[in-house]
């Protein structure tokens, strides 16, 4: 089984991309601990959907680490995208205005990461940083 990491957000995505890939483990939220969710994912494309726990679940256990950091920064990354980038904002009309318009976001934030962890050996996060 593929060990790389990817994160999920919506239960919607889950459906598109169980076509995509297959033998891997994705990172959710809590809001994925539907058993029956995390069953279909193994039976149809052997994907180990990876939730961390309630802490009054029974059998309460600790998240790994690694899951935590990665979770993290998909979080981290979704709030300054909606938040200091304005993704959720729609004012182009047509679609393709509207996709040029959120990629080109995400290509600012990656160079912005890029020049920080790069450039300036500053954590990548700091997106807010002035650059000079």
């Amino acid at each position: 089984m593929d060990l790389s990491l990817a994160s999920v957000h919506d239960v919607n995505y889950l459906k598109e991309i169980k076509a995509q890939i297959s033998d891997c483990i994705l990172v959710g939220d809590s809001g994925y601990l539907s058993a029956e969710i995390q069953f279909n994912l193994v039976e149809t494309c052997n994907i180990t959907l990876k939730t961390p726990m309630r802490n009054k679940q029974k059998e309460y256990k600790k998240e790994p680490y690694a899951f935590k950091k990665k979770r993290k920064r998909t979080e981290t990354l979704f709030s300054q995208l909606c938040d200091q980038f304005m993704i959720r904002r729609k004012y182009a009309e047509p679609f393709e205005e509207f996709k040029t318009s959120v990629i080109s976001k995400i290509k600012a934030l990656i160079t912005m990461q890029y020049v920080n962890k790069f450039i300036f050996d500053r954590n990548i996060n700091n997106i807010k940083i002035s650059i000079i």
